[in-house]
């Protein structure tokens, strides 16, 4: 068994960015902004997304510095992710208040009819292409109002959203070190009040890649957890030298679970691919049809053998997800979506996929996710039941004293019970 020392230098190798790879380590600045007076005056969020942080890794991991900051502010049993429980729609869900199917973001692989164009997440052109980008994010609300932000890595915040950028901000590339991280969000708290950023946001990946790779149970993710709980807790040592009344609220967008890697699930027989465009996945399959009278014969022949997975025509899939035909508004979801039953999971292009998998059903508990939020404006000693992700966005509006007159997802009345003080 590694110790602790090899497990982080493992980390680090295992996490590197390849040296011939682009790098874009420079901090984007956007000129002439300034917070007004009014904002000046506002207490101050920092948003931090612990990718696959699954609600009960602080504690199966010993987090010490979470278990501690948690037992001073509040707790909840666990933050029900958004469906489906994957990373880019519900950290874009996180910050807009909506459900994907209202945001547009609906997987990490879709197919948009209007424009005949497959979204892939892993095309950096569509992931910075505002178009794809539905809803108001957090920290275009609080510019909008004069109110600076600062955002390290969150997933969509590299879009210009009505023109309007974070005034500060990283495009994303895992190049720069978690230290480093640490030391500029203390370079922007250290900022002057008029350039100082209010709401900050920040994303860590190393526990998603740790489990995704090794399992949520492995000795990689358990050092993966402490190395962030141990940059958490260097944060709040820096937040408390500036003496600002700085708020925390440290989340996840999903849970992660271990799957069957050897027994997945092939295309199905009952789809022929000259009738259905089929993006890849391991959690959902969605099936497009490029004609609609293809859709009821295969959605029959598939329900009639399907027999490790549900199937789904569009409009039948479960209203707790918020993902069926009448929810779906930019048509963004497939005709007939296929869940397989866990642990099997799709391959439909023979990879193996990885044991750590999310992305299904958000009521599974293994797809629960974590919510611990401390500073002046929560409870102390809390511990709240579970809500959904949509509703982070109301909190820290309220927090903030920001407005909003768009129609969201979330809901003030399930967050106002953990504060302490309503701007």
């Amino acid at each position: 068994m590694l110790n602790a020392k090899s497990l982080l230098i493992f980390i680090s190798l295992v996490f590197a960015v390849p040296i011939l790879k682009a790098q874009d380590t420079v901090q984007k600045v956007i000129p002439n902004r300034y917070n007004s007076i009014e904002q000046q005056q506002k207490p101050y969020v920092i948003l931090i997304s612990i990718d696959g942080f699954r609600w009960d890794l602080a504690d199966k991991y010993q987090a010490k510095n979470l278990i501690k900051l948690r037992e001073s502010g509040v707790q909840a049993d666990y933050l029900k992710a958004s469906y489906p429980s994957l990373t880019f729609p519900n950290h874009y869900s996180i910050v807009t208040g909506l459900y994907p199917s209202h945001h547009g973001v609906v997987d990490n692989i879709f197919y948009d009819k209007t424009t005949d164009v497959l979204f892939k997440r892993s095309d950096k052109s569509m992931a910075v292409d505002s178009t794809w980008y539905k809803g108001k994010p957090l920290w275009v609300l609080a510019e909008q109002q004069k109110m600076l932000s600062a955002i390290f890595y969150w997933p969509g915040s590299e879009i210009s959203m009505d023109g309007i950028r974070p005034t500060y901000y990283y495009n994303y590339d895992e190049i720069i070190p978690i230290e480093r991280r640490i030391n500029i969000v203390k370079d922007w708290l250290e900022l002057p009040e008029e350039k100082r950023p209010h709401f900050i946001a920040l994303y860590f990946p190393q526990v998603d890649k740790a489990a995704h790779k090794y399992s949520v149970d492995s000795e990689q993710t358990k050092a993966a957890v402490q190395l962030v709980d141990d940059a958490i807790g260097k944060m709040l040592e820096n937040a408390k030298a500036t003496g600002l009344a700085i708020n925390f609220i440290v989340l996840s967008d999903h849970g992660m679970t271990t799957v069957d890697q050897d027994n997945t699930i092939a295309l199905p027989k009952e789809i022929d691919l000259n009738q259905f465009k089929v993006p890849t996945g391991t959690a959902l399959l969605h099936l497009y049809a490029n004609k609609k009278e293809y859709i009821k014969p295969t959605y029959k022949a598939l329900k009639l053998n399907a027999n490790d997975y549900d199937v789904y025509l569009s409009k039948e899939i479960p209203k707790a997800w918020h993902y069926n035909k009448k929810e779906d508004r930019y048509t963004r979801v497939g005709d007939i979506l296929l869940v397989p039953h866990l642990p099997k999971v799709f391959s439909i292009n023979n990879a193996k996929p990885e044991m750590g998998q999310h992305g299904f059903n958000p009521a599974i508990t293994d797809m629960h996710a974590t919510f611990y939020a401390w500073g002046p404006q929560f409870k102390s000693g809390l511990k709240t039941p579970a809500f959904e992700n949509v509703n982070i966005y109301p909190l820290i509006a309220k927090i903030l004293g920001l407005t909003y007159t768009q129609k969201i997802d979330g809901k003030e009345k399930y967050i106002t019970p953990i504060l302490k003080l309503a701007n």
